[in-house]
């Protein structure tokens, strides 16, 4: 209880933050694993809270991925088209593959690469802890992955509404770019909605189908990494890719929302609750994050979250004017 009380205020207190001026722009979320981070390296994490911050990073962060699904529905993923879904599908491989082969080249641990490349072609924060459940990284690279997708989501959140009229695309085309390359969810609103109301809507509606891509990804790097497992000796023979049951929670969800209408009050409460769950784990993980270890990984995981960062806006652009 301890820990669940500590990791829901620090939460608290991302929201709280949001309504200073300047921090409107940054997630609760993102807000909360500062504030965990600095609690724990200015004051100490107590020990009788580790329990509760541990529920908070594993179970709380599943119950949360859970009811993502609630915030998509099969017919908004139609509404993007197969135009929109082929840039979409295609820019998170593109990105996922380059990010990957690119850690290899400049000497990043492989566990800290896979999830700066989940994080970056998928959906930012909530990403890189979903794909930790079954990467199985420290949690310094979790939250140093966190804070690569948090910098450079940031940059394409300020710069992306400067780029339309240089880049000549009309609302529609900027809304899938920013829906298709920018990492969180809250950072394409900010940006795809600074070109009127259809850019946004656009850009939201194809960013939660690049949401939809997470279970897909998750569970291949399960079996990924039980076939590492069965092939370099760490595990025996008969060893199995975990099963992110959350996962297929998520798309039971989606398939539930596309089948029920949910009354737009109760969906904003849904909304909430799920973004607090999920600033609630990223709290946790920031209690349990140590500044020196993150400094002692160097600049070699930030160089390889600019480079991917690059590469999904180029990708991903080229895609778009390529498919108009």
């Amino acid at each position: 209880m301890p820990g669940l009380l500590l990791s829901a205020a620090i939460a608290g207190a991302g929201f709280g933050l949001r309504q200073l001026p300047g921090l409107a722009v940054f997630s609760p979320m993102i807000l909360a694993i500062v504030s965990g981070m600095a609690f724990h390296n200015l004051i100490g994490t107590p020990h009788r809270a580790k329990a509760g911050v541990t529920f908070s990073l594993r179970r709380v962060l599943r119950l949360a991925i859970v009811l993502l699904g609630l915030q998509l529905t099969a017919e908004q993923v139609v509404e993007v088209g197969a135009r929109g879904l082929a840039v979409i599908a295609l820019s998170l491989t593109g990105t996922f593959l380059f990010t990957v082969w690119m850690g290899r080249l400049l000497g990043v641990e492989r566990k800290l690469t896979e999830l700066i490349a989940a994080g970056t072609s998928i959906c930012g924060a909530s990403a890189v802890i979903a794909t930790n459940t079954v990467t199985r990284a420290p949690d310094e690279d979790v939250a140093y992955a966190v804070a690569c997708v948090t910098v450079f989501g940031s940059v394409a959140m300020f710069s992306y509404p400067l780029l339309p009229a240089l880049l000549h695309l009309d609302a529609h085309d900027y809304g899938l770019w920013s829906g298709a390359s920018i990492h969180e969810i809250a950072q394409v609103v900010a940006a795809a909605f600074q070109q009127g109301q259809q850019a946004g809507e656009f850009g939201t509606v194809a960013k939660l189908a690049r949401v939809m891509l997470l279970a897909p990804v998750v569970i291949t790097l399960g079996v990924l990494a039980a076939r590492r497992a069965r092939h370099g000796g760490h595990g025996h023979a008969g060893a199995k890719a975990p099963l992110p049951w959350f996962v297929l929670g998520f798309v039971a969800l989606v398939g539930v929302n596309s089948i029920i209408t949910i009354p737009a009050d109760v969906r904003t409460m849904i909304v909430t609750a799920t973004t607090f769950l999920l600033s609630m784990a990223l709290a946790a993980m920031g209690l349990e994050t140590d500044f020196a270890k993150l400094k002692a990984k160097g600049l070699r995981p930030l160089t390889l979250g600019l480079l991917a960062f690059l590469f999904i806006a180029s990708f991903s652009l080229a895609l778009v004017k390529l498919t108009t």
